[in-house]
């Protein structure tokens, strides 16, 4: 089995007395994508930012490649090849695509491979090229999504995080960049841990996921499994899921009226 690329174990995470992150462990193995689930308030968000370095745990480790993180300062994270899509874009508004895509690559100093990878991000998201010159502010949510994306990708991660990546957008918007996560991983080779409410187009995308309740996880397992158990489509799923490959429509359960 692959040495995994990150590994939390039993993460506690506090907001001045609360606790928000309660024992949390998961791995992610090179080139994997995983899922973390769960509604608002389970502690999805709290777990990226810890990863991340933005919070500091009061108990657990972080290990990234096999070396603890946890005590580092975020650009450190980023150094070392880390990148974190944050919940709610956070775009620079008032410069253009191409200069959030340059911010992006702040920690890289080869002028020709960062033109390169402009290009290339310009590829996946054929949006931002025809709104290359636009202020980030003035595009649409989508948009600015695929911009935040784009930009985390800049950095050159061997290593993604994804907080949120469909809030707030259409479903065909949901399906346009969970297709490109999807070509992404399979092209840059990119472990990809990715947080969301939509657990049928994560787990569509997902090799693994877990799923978090009240700062806890409670459940994980393959993502095609999770899939097909009977608990996780009646939570989270409900009646029926769309993922990549289309409509998928779940069998109605005696015990539902």
């Amino acid at each position: 089995m692959s040495t995994p690329i990150l590994e939390v174990s039993n993460l506690e995470t506090y907001y001045g007395p609360i606790m928000a992150i309660r024992g949390v462990s998961l791995q992610v193995l090179p080139g994997q994508v995983v899922a973390v689930l769960g509604a608002n308030g389970a502690g999805k968000t709290t777990l990226l930012k810890t990863i991340s370095g933005i919070l500091d745990p009061r108990k657990g480790s972080v290990l990234f490649e096999g070396k603890p993180i946890h005590a580092n300062d975020p650009d450190l994270i980023v150094r070392n090849g880390l990148s974190q899509v944050p919940e709610g874009r956070e775009v620079f508004p008032f410069l253009s695509v191409r200069d959030n895509l340059k911010l992006g690559a702040f920690i890289r100093r080869d002028a020709d491979g960062i033109r390169q990878d402009i290009e290339r991000q310009l590829d996946y998201f054929p949006r931002l090229r025809q709104r290359e010159k636009t202020a980030a502010g003035l595009m649409s949510g989508g948009e600015q999504q695929m911009l935040a994306i784009a930009r985390a990708l800049m950095a050159c991660p061997k290593l993604l995080l994804l907080d949120e990546p469909s809030l707030g957008l259409s479903p065909a918007l949901v399906k346009e960049i969970f297709i490109i996560i999807k070509r992404i991983r399979s092209e840059q080779n990119i472990a990809i841990l990715v947080v969301e409410q939509n657990a049928a187009m994560a787990l569509s995308v997902a090799d693994y996921g877990y799923i978090m309740e009240n700062g806890r996880v409670v459940t994980d397992g393959a993502a095609s499994v999770l899939l097909e158990k009977d608990d996780v489509k009646q939570s989270y799923l409900g009646l029926h899921g769309e993922g990549i490959r289309g409509e998928r429509r779940w069998k109605q359960r005696k015990t539902w009226r």
